[in-house]
């Protein structure tokens, strides 16, 4: 993904175009070289992408088909999780990537963590093999955990992710 967000600076400063963002998801665990996984796409948690810079990201995919990009490989789409995230988050930004067109940002260690230990529990994998990477610590899982259930309303889904956070931890070597 750092190749693809090179060639996607460079494709915006062409253009005159430019752009910040945070963003979240295995796109910026990649960023970071936690893990290598493959991934397709780039998740924007804020702002919202402008028309011009989505239409630009589409023009890429098309003309990078080199890079197997869906056309919708640059989204918007976990904005709802700016609204659960602990308060004072934007203070705990991270710089990720500061090129001549794009600067990206990803949320501090611990909301992030939050983050991928959420959508673990909402869909398992591949967020298992993500955290994994990550290596929480157990007091960071132990903190964690009652943020990771207020996020749901079903009544099943407490002891859903108290199972998940279980295997978890014994992967990890927590148990």
């Amino acid at each position: 993904m750092k190749k693809t967000i090179q060639a996607f600076d460079k494709f915006l400063k062409k253009r005159g175009l430019a752009f910040s963002a945070i963003i979240i998801g295995g796109a910026a665990l990649n960023i970071l070289d936690i893990t290598d996984r493959k991934t397709k796409d780039v998740d924007c948690l804020d702002p919202e992408i402008p028309k011009e810079i989505k239409q630009a990201s589409e023009v890429f995919a098309q003309e990078r088909v080199d890079l197997a990009l869906d056309r919708n490989w640059f989204n918007s789409g976990p904005q709802t999780l700016k609204t659960d995230l602990s308060n004072g988050w934007r203070s705990r930004l991270v710089d990720l990537y500061l090129g001549e067109a794009l600067h990206l940002q990803v949320l501090g260690r611990d909301d992030f963590l939050k983050s991928k230990l959420f959508a673990y529990c909402d869909r398992m994998t591949p967020d298992f093999e993500d955290l994994k990477a990550l290596n929480p610590t157990f007091d960071e899982l132990k903190a964690s955990l009652s943020w990771v259930k207020e996020r749901d309303g079903n009544p099943d889904w407490s002891t859903h992710v108290e199972k998940a956070f279980s295997v978890l931890k014994k992967a990890l070597g927590h148990e």
